[in-house]
């Protein structure tokens, strides 16, 4: 396991945030500051590091702090919730979703160009790609996700949204060309692959252990998942017609499913016994967090 865990130590604001999506928010979204120093130690922060991270986390209104007297508490904002379910959607998918031939084409033809650069940004993270210079695209665009981040940047009533449909796709080899060059699939296939080789053996080993170290699957788990949406959030769901021969993404998709239902009971374990909110140690987890991947994970 050790080996699995052998990264370079991600960037603080990064991992608090995954911590919080992937885990803290699932057990009542309030954790203690010093709990937050022992989460994130094992990936080689010390306490310097997480305040100053937290701080801006703050500042930028992902995070909002309570102080119970000397001690202070911690969780997602309104916004942080949002924006992290909003990439959750495509995080946790149990399954690829059918495509019925249309895309979704983003035109913000009245916004100024920082806003432009802005939306360019945020759906990026929605797996949006920039098809053409002002049109941004997307195959199976989450309409309720677009939405919402065109009325939190208040671009609505400056922006044309269109659905449109490719002809023939099945021989329109310049279209596959131009999915692949605007989403940079041969780089992400790299990506998933060095995703695999680092996380496949955590796997074999697991299937062997029938006693799991809690603290372990935690830290395991933390990591799996900050690492697969590092890429999975700048690939986007292209169905299997735009897709290269033998995409490593569909393998890396699984092994993750498989090795976070694996660790998920045991991690969620190690906060309920480990980490303190502003009313004692954490709460369980809901019916959604045991549902995360659930279908793709099963044989």
């Amino acid at each position: 396991m050790a080996k699995v865990l052998d990264f370079h130590p991600p960037r603080a604001g990064s991992l608090i945030v995954t911590v919080f999506g992937d885990s803290i928010s699932q057990h009542g979204n309030v954790v203690s500051l010093g709990s937050l120093f022992k989460a994130l130690e094992p990936f080689g922060l010390n306490p310097r590091q997480i305040r100053t991270a937290v701080f801006r986390l703050a500042k930028e209104g992902w995070l909002s702090c309570v102080k119970l007297g000397r001690r202070s508490y911690y969780s997602f904002t309104e916004f942080g919730l949002r924006q992290y379910a909003k990439s959750a959607r495509r995080i946790y998918a149990s399954q690829p979703i059918d495509w019925d031939g249309h895309w979704t084409l983003v035109m913000p033809v009245f916004a100024s160009g920082e806003l432009r650069e802005e939306l360019k940004r945020e759906l990026s993270w929605l797996g949006f790609g920039a098809m053409i210079s002002g049109v941004l695209a997307h195959p199976c665009a989450n309409q309720e996700s677009l939405t919402e981040t065109l009325e939190e940047l208040k671009l609505a009533d400056q922006t044309v949204v269109w659905r449109a449909t490719s002809q023939a796709i099945g021989f329109d080899h310049a279209l596959k060309r131009l999915t692949h060059e605007s989403w940079s699939l041969a780089e992400l296939d790299l990506r998933f692959n060095v995703f695999i080789k680092h996380f496949r053996p955590a796997l074999t080993a697991l299937e062997n252990v029938s006693e799991l170290n809690t603290a372990q699957m935690f830290e395991l788990q933390t990591l799996l998942v900050h690492e697969y949406r590092r890429i999975i959030l700048k690939t986007t769901d292209l169905p299997a017609e735009l897709l290269p021969t033998n995409w490593s993404g569909s393998a890396a998709v699984d092994l993750t499913a498989r090795l976070y239902d694996r660790s998920r009971a045991a991690s969620a374990s190690y906060l309920e016994s480990a980490f303190e909110g502003p009313d004692g140690l954490l709460g369980k987890a809901g019916t959604p967090y045991y549902q995360r991947f659930r279908s793709a994970a099963d044989p």
